[in-house]
């Protein structure tokens, strides 16, 4: 009992020890890898919104076909 005990308080002390350790080796990046890592989000923003306002402008008109348009 007192195995199973220790085996489940073992569980997150290893996983702040992880944790400490990630955290340990991490470093803020400069700012030119900032810079480069804030554009590559904006373009995949711009490419999904693109993509999801191509998809929303062939499914209105075709949903309405399709319906009826009401």
């Amino acid at each position: 009992m007192a195995d199973q005990v220790q085996e489940i308080l073992d569980v997150p002390r290893e996983f702040l020890k992880d944790g400490m350790q990630f955290i340990n080796r991490s470093q803020k990046p400069d700012r030119k890898e900032f810079i480069k890592i804030s554009q590559a989000v904006g373009v995949g923003f711009l490419i999904m919104g693109a993509v999801g306002f191509f998809v929303k402008l062939i499914h209105i008109p075709l949903n309405n076909v399709l319906v009826g348009g009401a």
